[in-house]
């Protein structure tokens, strides 16, 4: 994980309001007017109680009460005003940044996300970007806010007497600056570590649910949960420790603002003692510096809480900035499937390595079968054929033009891949089959089931194609789901059909009506083989053998 500066992550998490800024601009004017109204309602107030008094005052009592009930009545409605068009920021911003992110994992996949652990991408996803809102509904305008507004009141409490503006502009540098800073810089790494172990606990806890009868049948329930208490206990403490630093944080706080209230005060009756300033400058600005705290306490309370907030930032631009394995091919000319080849590929994940100078031809309107033991890298090869990683030696060819050529879309129009392990959603047959076709007919659906074998068996159920599938296709056994898998191949209808161990979890009858499918397609697809029955190699026109990287 890259470490960024909070400067940093606050500057590339602000470039993203860009396309928002008129709400900002709006937020911005009605938050700072809305703090005005507040702070000069008590300011208004010390101008009615002197003029009671007999002090000669620029504001009437009577003016002035009228003046307050104005700006009461303001105050609530700006207020609301500012916090919807925060909010509406947030929110919006929220939605754009996910789309980033689901993009940004798109170009990922699958080479970078198959090492990443999921329970820790649906944690970012979800926790982490939703732990932004508080970055764009509370921090960004109300800093801007905070920044004007101590403007404004020095100036108008140094009307009075310069060094008492100097003494207010030193502590709302205090107060909104120094101590979240400081407060920052205490609280370490312990935002990154909180959410980093909340990622690995939503990774572990998934992990349970998807292996809980395991769990149960190998009498592992109470370790998985001791271990998930202690992994919860962990990410309490460090909750625990930020709650901690934000309670001393506000007390702290409230100290310095005590102490400076009193400053102006002392401050300001010294100068009226020496004669230098009439009483009305020693009551007005110590009230106006008195009410005047509450958009710089906003920051104070923010050194803490940001820890959160930069830490779930942190995570996030990884993912946006992370490189893909294989970039994205466009604007290339659009070529015809016309046979596939590999010349000499060498393949290696990290310093293993898997394929070594290995070739094969792959004819057009052929089926080619690969066999080989578990690990000697069929599986890979196919994956190469994808593109889903670039070969470090040799090339890979598709109608004698390097893939890295072609455009990314074209390859994936053009090649249809069944993995060993059909991927199913939480929803029904018929729309877990038109991921491979988005417009298919309830025909062409029909069709591409039949030659899976697995209409008889979708028809028997009591919704037919409209029953769900449940939770990663839970309710289907794993011949079925590699039937439907089967069918989304043949939906795609695309010339290359890339085959890993398709017929792993079925039975000699449905092997056998599947490899009857796939041998009348010949004439119009191109199809590769990996499996290690002998049984399923016998409609292959060519077998090739890998071992230990290499062809035989």
């Amino acid at each position: 994980m890259k470490k960024r500066s909070n400067i940093s992550i606050m500057l590339r998490l602000s470039g993203l309001v860009k396309p928002l800024s008129g709400y900002m601009s709006a937020a911005i004017l009605m938050g700072l007017t809305g703090h005005l109204c507040a702070a000069f309602i008590t300011v208004f107030g010390g101008f009615a109680v002197l003029d009671v008094l007999g002090f000669s005052v620029p504001v009437s009592k009577t003016a002035a009460f009228i003046a307050v009930c104005v700006f009461a009545l303001i105050r609530g409605v700006l207020r609301y005003g500012e916090q919807a068009c925060n909010h509406f920021i947030a929110f919006k911003l929220l939605a754009l940044i996910r789309d980033k992110v689901f993009r940004a994992l798109r170009k990922l996949s699958p080479a970078k996300l198959e090492t990443r652990d999921k329970g820790d991408l649906i944690s970012l996803i979800t926790s982490d970007i939703e732990l932004l809102e508080v970055f764009y509904a509370h921090t960004i305008s109300p800093s801007a806010i905070a920044l004007l507004f101590s403007l404004i009141l020095c100036g108008f409490i140094g009307s009075y007497h310069w060094s008492l503006g100097l003494l207010s502009a030193f502590a709302y540098i205090t107060v909104g600056i120094i101590i979240p800073v400081v407060t920052s810089k205490l609280s370490g790494n312990t935002g990154m570590d909180f959410r980093n172990k909340s990622g690995e606990l939503s990774t572990f806890v998934l992990d349970s649910m998807r292996g809980i009868s395991e769990t149960i049948q190998y009498s592992q329930g109470e370790r998985r949960l001791k271990e998930m208490n202690t992994r919860s206990d962990a990410l309490s403490s460090d909750e625990k420790k930020m709650k901690v630093s934000a309670s001393k944080n506000t007390a702290f706080t409230n100290t310095v603002i005590l102490l400076f209230d009193l400053g102006m005060l002392s401050l300001s009756s010294y100068l009226y003692i020496n004669g230098t300033v009439d009483f009305e400058s020693v009551v007005i600005p110590t009230i106006a510096l008195m009410s005047s705290f509450g958009p710089v306490i906003a920051l104070a309370a923010l050194g803490s809480t940001l820890q959160h907030t930069f830490a779930a930032g942190n995570r996030v631009l990884d993912i946006l900035d992370d490189v893909p394995v294989t970039k994205e091919i466009e604007g290339k000319e659009t070529i015809g499937f016309k046979g596939a080849k590999a010349e000499n590929i060498t393949f290696s994940y990290g310093e293993e390595t898997i394929l070594k100078y290995v070739s094969v031809n792959v004819p057009e309107h052929s089926v080619v079968g690969i066999v080989g033991k578990s690990g000697s890298g069929k599986s890979t090869l196919l994956k190469l054929l994808m593109r889903f990683w670039d070969v470090q030696k040799g090339s890979v060819k598709i109608s004698d033009t390097d893939i890295s050529e072609i455009n990314t879309s074209d390859l994936r129009d053009m090649e249809s891949f069944v993995t060993q392990e059909t991927e199913l959603f939480h929803d029904s047959i018929a729309n877990n089959l038109r991921i491979a076709k988005l417009d298919a007919t309830e025909r062409e659906i029909e069709t591409a089931c039949k030659k899976a074998s697995v209409h008889d068996f979708i028809m028997s159920l009591p919704k037919g194609y409209d029953t769900s599938v449940g939770e990663l296709g839970d309710t289907l056994s794993g011949g079925e789901k590699q039937r439907i898998g089967l069918a989304r191949a043949f939906l795609h209808n695309a010339p290359f059909i890339l085959l890993d161990e398709p017929t792993s979890n079925l039975d000699s009858l449905n092997e056998g009506a599947i490899l009857k499918a796939l041998g009348e397609e010949r004439e119009g697809k191109t199809v590769i083989l990996v499996s290690h029955r002998e049984s399923t190699m016998r409609i292959a026109d060519k077998v090739y053998s890998v071992e230990h990287g290499r062809m035989s």
